[in-house]
């Protein structure tokens, strides 16, 4: 599972939001690298989630990162016009 970790870099829009890219969603599940710490001794998954369409909402699970209740967050939902639309305003942004 990805864990909160201060010491992952987190991977560049471009390289993640981008249409048909590692975020894009689609009826098969994949699991998408999010982050690594940037060393060649660090684990090669770096932090990665797991990335699904589920209907009208596009599923982020395999979180594990804490809440402001000091809970735990293990997945974030997102409405499917919404996301698309935040990847292409994204995508414009780094191009």
């Amino acid at each position: 599972m990805t864990r909160s970790d201060g010491n992952a870099l987190g991977l560049h829009p471009r390289q993640l939001l981008r249409p048909g890219g590692p975020l894009y969603p689609s009826d098969a599940p994949r699991d998408v690298k999010v982050a690594d710490h940037g060393r060649a001794d660090a684990d090669p998954a770096g932090l990665t989630i797991a990335v699904r369409l589920r209907g009208e909402t596009v599923v982020w699970s395999d979180l594990m990162f804490p809440d402001r209740e000091h809970g735990v967050v293990e997945e974030a939902r997102f409405h499917l016009a919404q996301y698309l639309g935040e990847i292409e305003r994204v995508h414009g942004v780094w191009r």
